[in-house]
């Protein structure tokens, strides 16, 4: 079993939801992740989502544009990225995933690229700019080196397309909760969440976009088997709030999903 079923199939035995935590490579400092990462899962998150920073990331907003940039500045590229999954994957066993976007894969190469990932102790790929009907191309380079093809639906994804979505995903599928980019503070939308959530049935599903606090894990987190926390991180980061705030603050997400029902019971 992944890890990243198995920490899906272990929150269910407890009753809880995962909290999956997204920060940039290389950012704020070009090797900040490998203490940032062991302090976030001390404080409860159950998976940690790393960015590739790329020069023109289309779905993230400023702030995590700003990161990218910052990471870029600071001579981070993706065999920097893999070096520090190797660094953080030596001292934990939480699932890490990788989030970014196709050019700089295709200029590594996609064969080395899954290998090398998969041997640093990546989980899963998420390519939020690769369309459902691009995914093939990648889909068996990821599968032979067991990682995990986690694809996207939004506001906007057809019916039947979420569920052509959730067939072709492994690991879970991501839940974006409003249109626009990342980092945008919006109402969590309880009627299309359910909807999708009533549609994808064979992934665990996870919401993430515009979640800012403990109020909207919550609210996210009645419709779907975890959240996924980006922005608002990277904001603290960029900040420069002490350690023990970070921590609090991540642990008040954590028991904010603890024990939330789900809205299918």
């Amino acid at each position: 079993m992944s890890r990243i079923a198995g920490t899906f199939r272990d929150l269910k035995k407890e009753g809880g939801k995962a909290l999956t935590l997204f920060l940039t490579s290389g950012f704020p400092g070009r090797e900040s992740v490998r203490s940032i990462v062991p302090s976030l899962v001390e404080a409860g998150a159950d998976m940690i989502e790393l960015g590739m920073p790329f020069s023109d990331p289309l779905a993230d907003g400023p702030v995590i544009q700003e990161s990218s940039t910052v990471a870029l500045r600071n001579g981070t590229t993706l065999k920097h990225v893999l070096e520090d999954v190797e660094h953080i994957r030596a001292g934990t066993q939480v699932p890490l995933l990788l989030m970014g976007y196709v050019n700089p894969l295709l200029r590594y190469g996609m064969e080395n690229f899954a290998r090398d990932a998969a041997s640093a102790g990546i989980d899963g790929l998420i390519l939020p700019e690769v369309p459902l009907e691009e995914t093939g191309r990648f889909a068996e380079e990821l599968s032979k080196n067991r990682l995990d093809q986690i694809l996207l639906v939004t506001p906007t994804t057809p019916r039947e397309r979420i569920q052509a979505i959730d067939r072709a995903s492994s690991g879970f599928v991501y839940c974006v909760s409003t249109t626009g980019v990342t980092g945008h503070k919006a109402t969590v939308a309880g009627g299309y969440l359910a909807s999708v959530r009533s549609l994808v049935v064979r992934n665990p599903l996870q919401v993430g976009f515009g979640i800012t606090g403990p109020e909207d894990a919550r609210a996210a987190a009645a419709h779907a088997d975890g959240i996924i926390v980006g922005s608002a991180l990277v904001r603290k980061l960029r900040d420069g709030i002490p350690e023990s705030q970070l921590a609090a603050w991540v642990r008040s997400l954590k028991a904010a999903v603890a024990g939330v029902a789900d809205s299918r019971q």
